[in-house]
């Protein structure tokens, strides 16, 4: 099975490009045979629309609170949601979050989905380190135009399958490791984030925690890079690979229809 591991940026570029990686599961080893870097949402769209059969783990939102999406009187249905979201350029997409964070109380401004709190994730409306909303604006929407099957959200491609993951919830939740293991600031990208690195990616090959093993050709490239975007990219090749061997890729039967789910949480 082939598996894909994405560590999304909602502005790709050179210097910042969304990362994948690409790898083959043979019973529980995952072996990650490369690393792409994509530039531009156009090289994204090309691998989502790559032949099957693959399994993908995507790091951003798939979808917005149902609680927000009620408020709003926006539609419920997924495809229709996206459709409705894409009407918005990216400033006009602001501005309905932030008009609808103001009405809420404080404490509670910021509405999640039922996957968040067992994920240990962001609200998809946060605005800000990181992004997450605008992520969701980018990416969603090319996931549902690529025609891949979404579970839980959308019956596509059944060869092609795209999941939402989240390295945070492997490495703070399921590892237990909360020191911080990442920046995208040159100067704090410090010794001690590398040896949080490569406790992470010693746990990974080990099979540590969901019973994968990760085999890379350079895991001293996972550890070595600073910002962190080679490691989520194999974090998420390793979710989606767990996914790929789960009874509905691990996904609950009772999961809230239309907000998504992310996988292992």
């Amino acid at each position: 099975m082939r598996i894909y591991g994405v560590d999304f940026t909602c502005a790709p570029r050179a210097a910042k490009p969304i990362t994948a990686a690409c790898g083959v599961l043979r019973k529980n080893a995952l072996q990650l045979e490369r690393v792409e870097r994509l530039a531009t949402f156009a090289e994204f769209e090309a691998l989502l629309a790559r032949p099957g059969p693959w399994v993908g783990g995507f790091d951003f939102p798939f979808s917005l609170p149902r609680e927000l999406v009620r408020d709003l009187g926006w539609p419920a249905a997924w495809p229709a949601l996206l459709a409705h979201c894409a009407t918005f350029d990216r400033l006009a997409f602001r501005k309905a979050l932030d008009a609808y964070r103001n009405t809420r109380q404080p404490g509670n401004r910021y509405a999640h989905r039922a996957t968040d709190l067992p994920a240990g994730s962001s609200s998809p409306m946060k605005l800000v380190n990181p992004p997450v909303a605008l992520m969701f604006h980018e990416g969603a929407r090319r996931v549902l135009a690529s025609g891949a099957h979404v579970p839980a959200l959308h019956d596509g491609d059944r060869t092609r399958v795209a999941l939402e993951a989240y390295p945070g919830l492997l490495v703070r939740k399921h590892l237990g490791i909360r020191d911080s293991y990442k920046s995208d600031t040159r100067a704090e990208q410090t010794s001690a984030r590398g040896r949080v690195r490569r406790k992470i990616v010693l746990a990974l090959k080990t099979g540590e925690p969901l019973g994968i093993r990760l085999d890379s050709k350079d895991e001293a490239a996972l550890i070595a890079d600073g910002s962190g975007d080679l490691l989520d990219a194999a974090i998420c090749a390793v979710q989606a690979a767990w996914a790929a061997r789960q009874p509905g890729y691990g996904i609950p039967a009772d999961a809230p229809a239309g907000e998504g789910w992310i996988v292992s949480a």
